[in-house]
């Protein structure tokens, strides 16, 4: 045990410890800096990797798709775009100088597949820059509760998803039933959360408040080893019971009511007809020989709606039956005519009649004169 401790204590007071925090985060990321030259030989194997995309991203990826050759064929890293799979593919090849940046393309060509345009999908090749894919779909089961919290998400205009790339210093990017964010690690890991509480329906209102409070006090350099829990806000669970729907209550039975009968079960069906005893192919037999008869049934009627259009319509059929009242009016018509007819003709007789009792009075006159001049 003693040997132990001593060797404990050496491992605290070694004098070549280095605390990362003393040391400013540019100076580390230039001595990670991995440039061309660092690998002596070229990788021995070939590492490849390949993504599916939807019918809709065809025509866009082949616009966009020399400028991603362009892109990674300065990491010495190629790629394929098959049409005919709807597939992409990247793979290391002899002039690649940076072995991690096979992962970086792989990144590359999935935010690709999930609508993030080139200009930012590129911006994953970046040493300090990562991406996740959150897949959302599975953590809802019914379909309208899932795109009203995915709406959530968006806000309205996309206010409330610009609040959270602004505080989160990430770009997310909401399609179909995935989330695809690229950023740093810690910006991620608070997408990620708040994606997930949206969808278990926690708002993300109150994780932009958090997250902007989280924001001031980081500037005050007093609160730095301080706990901040008593200045972050805490929201209470609040079950709201929904209305129910009013049904009419069930009318209570009289004290001399007997209950209604039951449905039969299919087996009791088949106790009653005596079929639940029959052997297997029997059974088999029967239900084939009912199977028949229904498709025989089935094509007779077809059959029949087949043949109706070339059978030959009757007279009686073919002519319209008329109504009663068109025939009262017919009446009528007919009626107002004939009378038209008979009093034309007895205003002819009239005027005959009258032209003859001149003529006649004519002659008279004439000759009584001659009598009197006599």
């Amino acid at each position: 045990m003693s040997d132990i401790n001593q060797d404990d204590k050496k491992v605290k007071d070694k004098p070549n410890a280095i605390d990362l925090s003393t040391i400013p985060e540019e100076d580390i990321k230039n001595a990670l800096k991995f440039e061309m030259g660092d690998m002596a030989t070229p990788l021995l194997e070939e590492s490849s990797f390949a993504t599916l995309f939807p019918k809709y991203r065809e025509q866009y990826l082949r616009e966009i798709w020399p400028l991603a050759t362009k892109a990674l064929d300065k990491h010495g890293i190629g790629c394929q775009l098959d049409l005919v799979e709807g597939s992409m593919t990247v793979r290391t090849t002899r002039k690649t100088w940076d072995p991690y940046m096979v992962l970086k393309a792989r990144d590359l060509i999935k935010l690709l597949a999930r609508s993030v345009p080139f200009p930012q999908a590129v911006k994953i090749l970046e040493d300090d820059v990562t991406c996740e894919v959150i897949k959302v779909g599975n953590l809802v089961n019914n379909k309208e509760r899932f795109v009203k919290r995915r709406q959530r998400l968006l806000g309205p205009n996309g206010n409330t998803l610009k609040a959270i790339e602004l505080l989160t210093g990430c770009y997310i990017m909401i399609q179909g039933s995935t989330v695809s964010a690229m950023g740093s690690y810690k910006g991620l890991k608070e997408v990620r959360r708040i994606v997930e509480d949206c969808m278990k329906n926690v708002h993300p209102i109150y994780h932009i408040k958090e997250l902007m409070i989280r924001k001031e006090l980081a500037k005050d350099p007093k609160l730095a080893n301080e706990s901040w829990d008593r200045f972050l806000p805490r929201f209470k669970k609040r079950n709201v019971k929904q209305k129910k729907p009013k049904t009419d209550k069930a009318k209570k039975k009289k004290s001399g009511e007997v209950n209604p009968e039951f449905t039969p079960r299919k087996i009791d069906l088949q106790l009653m007809s005596g079929e639940y005893f029959l052997k297997p192919d029997e059974k088999r037999a029967r239900e084939m020989e009912r199977k028949k008869k229904i498709s025989a049934e089935n094509r007779a009627k077809k059959v029949a709606e087949r043949n109706k259009d070339f059978v030959v319509p009757k007279e009686s059929d073919a002519t319209p039956k008329r109504k009663s009242s068109d025939r009262a009016d017919e009446k009528k018509q007919l009626e107002s005519l004939m009378n038209k007819f008979k009093s034309k003709a007895a205003e002819k007789k009239e005027s005959k009649r009258g032209s003859s009792d001149v003529a006649s009075y004519v002659a008279d006159g004439g000759a009584s004169k001659k009598n009197k001049t006599k």
